[in-house]
């Protein structure tokens, strides 16, 4: 990485500026579509779940692993558990499927 870092990062700013600026600029009034708004409502849940989802698939030791505890989270949010209850039950899922020997080869 050769070149100015000052420069980098200006443009960084810039861009994340514009990103930020540009629908409070063209969007004045509120938004009438209800499909629209419905679509706006979600982005956020989708790029979170797009983040998130696959990095669950490459934390651990084996896909086994992770599919456990993945489907261990899918298990007790669908139960509506808190938060905390969802975390550790996951990792404890991990952590058990992980102790039977030979699954970290997967």
């Amino acid at each position: 990485m050769s070149g100015n870092i000052y420069i980098y990062m200006l443009v960084m700013a810039l861009v994340t500026y514009l990103i930020r600026m540009i629908p409070l600029t063209f969007i004045r009034g509120r938004i009438k579509s209800r499909t629209l708004r419905s679509f706006l409502h979600y982005v956020p849940y989708v790029t979170l779940g797009a983040m998130t989802v696959p990095a669950v698939f490459y934390a651990t030791n084996s896909l086994i692993s992770a599919v456990a505890g993945f489907l261990t989270a899918l298990f007790l949010s669908y139960k509506n558990k808190s938060l905390l209850t969802v975390a550790a039950g996951a990792c404890v899922a991990v952590f058990l499927v992980e102790l039977i020997p030979g699954v970290a080869m997967f």
